[in-house]
């Protein structure tokens, strides 16, 4: 990929977390870190590899994206408000009674939503059903699913992924967001389940780990799926939990965010510094 085009990437990724702190603005609160540690992955997935189109969101021939992690529902909203499935005014209604951005996904509600997630260890299960069927129908859409590794203690993430290898599903393509924390803790203390490359080479899927912020890479990385033939493909992308918010970043206060008024202050502006360095790389290249 040229410069210039991942340079534009990183600007979408800002625009990504400008739309998180806008949601926050408008519901005062919500699960901020997952979010932010996952903006690269949707970043690249939502303006580079999907094979979607927002004015046609049922579109049969599309490729489907599962956020098994429900609760990282920021960084889904703002990546569909900028993809243009719905105005972004949209937004600034999450919070309120009715909102069509819920405290989690509602395919209902929202286009673009593939499925309702938010009770933790469903997704790659609903992911592995719709993959199926896909092969069945000899179908060439592919299946993504982001994934939190504190999500990986539910038992039934463990049952879809040997269905997944027994039924050699290898256009399903899914994320492990670790990031390390979850809600209670550093995921190692609360329930390990490293290594985890092993772990998910033994369920019988391909395996690769990689800089879960490098744009460059997750696009390559996808491309090179399935990692082997016959087999689900699974990228671990190690993050930094609430990345870009300088008082936040690698904290698990911040798993849930109630922000406060010179925290949403200090958040604006470490974007700004964000943008700023992006203008300066501009200028390199353009030099």
């Amino acid at each position: 990929m040229g410069k210039n085009e991942i340079l534009n990437l990183e600007y979408t990724a800002l625009n990504l977390r400008r739309n998180i702190l806008r949601l926050i603005r408008a519901g005062e609160s919500g699960h901020v870190g997952g979010a932010l540690s996952s903006v690269e992955i949707l970043t690249a997935l939502y303006f580079n590899l999907l094979k979607i189109d927002p004015k046609k969101p049922d579109w049969p021939q599309r490729d489907r994206f599962v956020l098994s992690a429900g609760h990282k529902c920021l960084v889904l909203y703002a990546a569909l408000a900028e993809r243009g499935f719905f105005d972004k005014s949209v937004l600034d209604t999450y919070g309120a009674l009715d909102s069509r951005v819920p405290g989690h996904p509602n395919m209902h509600k929202l286009p673009g939503v593939e499925t309702n997630t938010g009770a933790l260890g469903h997704g790659l299960s609903i992911a592995g059903g719709m993959s199926l069927g896909l092969k069945l129908d000899k179908s060439d859409s592919k299946v993504f699913v982001v994934m939190g590794d504190g999500e990986l203690a539910e038992g039934s993430n463990w049952e879809a992924a040997s269905a997944a290898a027994m039924h050699k599903l290898d256009k399903l393509i899914v994320f492990v967001d670790r990031n390390k924390l979850q809600i209670s803790g550093p995921t190692v203390e609360v329930m390990s389940y490293e290594p985890l490359e092993e772990r998910w080479r033994s369920f019988g899927w391909g395996v690769r780990t990689i800089d879960g912020h490098n744009l460059e890479t997750i696009i390559d990385t996808v491309n090179q799926t399935p990692f082997t033939k016959g087999k689900p493909s699974v990228i671990i992308a190690d993050t930094l939990k609430s990345k870009g918010l300088s008082f936040a970043e690698g904290k698990v206060s911040y798993h849930y965010w109630k922000a406060k008024p010179q925290e949403l202050e200090q958040a604006e502006k470490d974007l700004d510094v964000m943008e700023k360095l992006l203008k300066t790389k501009m200028e390199e290249i353009e030099l």
